[in-house]
C-alpha cells in the first residue's frame, strides 16, 4: 500500500470517528437546550420528574422518597426478569439474562475523572472561603453591608418559604424564565439596564459616604 492510500485511509478513519464522536456529543442534550425548550419532549420529562421529585419530598421525608424510587425500579427489574425467563422457557431459546449487556457494561469511575471533579470541587470551596473570609472580616465595607441586607431579606423569604418550597419554585422558574426571556430579550435587557443604572448610582452615592469605600476606590 503506498504512503497516499494510507494516509487517506487514516484521515478517513480518523473523520469518521470525530463524526462518531461529535454525534454522540450532540445526542446528550445539554443543560441549556433543557431549560430553553429546545426538544420539548426531553424537557417536559426532565421537568416533570425534577418537580414530582420535589413534591413528594414535600409531602414524605428524604429515606421515605428514596426507598419508594428504588423499590419501583426493583419492581420493574423484578417483574422484566421474570417475564423474559418465562418467554425463554416458552420459546425454548437461550438469549440469557435480559441485562447482560447492562451487567457487563463498566459503570466503574475512572481515578482520573474523579480526581478531577475533586480539585473543580476544591477550587470552588477555597473561592467560596476565600470570598466568605473577606466579606466577614470587613475588607471591603460596601461588599459587607450588600451580604447584610441580602441576609436580612432571606430572613423574610425564610418565614414565609422553607426550604423545599424554595427548591420547588427555583425548579420552576429554571424551567420558565429562559424561553420567556429568549422570545422578550430586548424589552428586559432595558429594563434590567434600567436597574443596573438605578442600583449603580445608589453604590456611588453610599461610598462617597463610607470612608473605608472611598479610600479603596482611591486605591484602585
Amino acid at each position: 500500500m503506498d504512503p497516499m492510500t494510507q494516509s487517506a485511509q487514516i484521515s478517513s478513519s480518523q473523520g469518521i470517528a470525530d463524526g462518531q464522536h461529535s454525534a454522540a456529543k450532540e445526542s446528550k442534550p445539554s443543560v441549556k437546550d433543557l431549560i430553553h425548550w429546545r426538544d420539548p419532549k426531553k424537557s417536559g420529562v426532565v421537568f416533570g420528574l425534577s418537580l414530582l421529585m420535589l413534591l413528594s419530598l414535600a409531602a414524605f421525608s428524604v429515606i421515605s422518597v428514596a426507598s419508594y424510587l428504588l423499590l419501583a425500579l426493583l419492581c420493574v427489574t423484578i417483574t422484566f426478569r421474570i417475564y423474559k425467563s418465562v418467554v425463554q422457557a416458552v420459546q425454548k431459546s437461550s438469549d440469557g439474562h435480559p441485562f447482560k449487556t447492562l451487567i457487563d457494561k463498566d459503570v466503574s469511575i475512572p481515578p482520573e475523572t474523579f480526581r478531577k471533579h475533586v480539585d473543580a470541587t476544591l477550587s470552588y470551596i477555597n473561592r467560596a472561603l476565600k470570598q466568605m473570609s473577606r466579606l466577614f472580616l470587613v475588607e471591603d465595607l460596601v461588599d459587607s453591608l450588600k451580604l447584610a441586607v441580602v441576609m436580612w431579606l432571606f430572613t423574610y423569604v425564610g418565614a414565609v418559604f422553607n426550604g423545599i418550597t424554595i427548591l420547588i419554585l427555583a425548579d420552576i422558574l429554571l424551567f420558565a424564565v429562559p424561553p420567556v426571556y429568549e422570545k422578550y430579550k430586548t424589552q428586559i435587557d432595558q429594563y434590567i439596564d434600567l436597574v443596573r443604572t438605578q442600583v449603580n448610582t445608589t453604590m456611588a452615592k453610599l461610598q462617597e459616604k463610607l470612608p473605608g469605600a472611598v479610600k479603596r476606590s482611591k486605591t484602585e
